[in-house]
């Protein structure tokens, strides 16, 4: 390939980005816009539900059946479970609203943080044993549990398709609780993850009906995003 045609592909890749960049608002971002959201049952962002329809079908010629439990949340979905949280934590635990926050971000985003509300997240299960009770634990994932044989599948072939696990076991990344069951479809999370960054959260959130958003103040902004937002695998910073 001499310069000219790599350089032509390159502005042909940079104007794309910026393309997407233009089309992806804050709504979209925060989950309160669902125009780039398809499917009919468990939605994704369009790109994502196409990659994830090919590698279904792939892991179904190997004897895998992959159920999707969860897709796009939106922002309104995701309120209702923090302050349903922050609520039983505050009135039945007795927490004060920091305490509270602190247990609720161990494995809950702040409403307007998630990264489900890009659409390109996926929960994961197998759909041999759906009628399972209390799906997403981790040791149903590992050796010994019944979603075993599909980890292993995801951990040989997800990539293959664009799809990487957000919140691994590696004991040196803050943040979230181990995730073996959510995976994002890279190619387009990389560009929602740079966009996302740039917003001003404490801002958002004042404007809401988040339960405790009088304790996210800037300092505890700052560090849920260096330990929960940015706290994810090594290979999607």
């Amino acid at each position: 390939m001499n310069k000219i045609n790599l350089l032509c592909i390159l502005i042909l890749l940079l104007a794309n980005n910026l393309m997407h960049a233009q089309e992806i608002n804050t709504e979209i971002l925060i989950g309160m816009d669902d125009s780039r959201i398809v499917s009919d049952t468990i939605l994704l962002e369009k790109e994502t539900y196409s990659a994830f329809i090919k590698m279904k079908d792939a892991a179904e010629k190997d004897g895998i059946i992959i159920k999707l439990v969860s897709g796009f949340r939106d922002f309104y979905r995701q309120q209702l479970i923090w302050n349903n949280k922050y609520k039983k934590f505050t009135n039945e635990f007795s927490l004060d609203g920091p305490t509270a926050i602190k247990e609720i971000i161990r494995f809950s985003t702040i409403p307007g943080t998630s990264r489900h509300h890009w659409g390109t997240e996926i929960d994961v299960i197998d759909k041999n044993f759906e009628n399972e009770k209390d799906l997403l634990i981790s040791k149903k994932y590992e050796i010994g549990g019944i979603f075993n044989s599909l980890k292993r599948w995801m951990d040989e072939n997800s990539k293959n398709f664009g799809f990487y696990i957000v919140y691994d076991d590696d004991s040196n990344r803050p943040g979230f609780e181990y995730e073996p069951w959510h995976y994002t479809y890279k190619p387009v999370s990389d560009l929602y993850q740079r966009e996302f960054l740039k917003l001003d959260l404490k801002s958002i959130i004042s404007k809401t009906k988040v339960e405790g958003k009088e304790f996210i103040n800037d300092e505890f902004i700052k560090k849920y995003i260096d330990e929960n937002i940015m706290g994810i695998s090594s290979h999607l910073k």
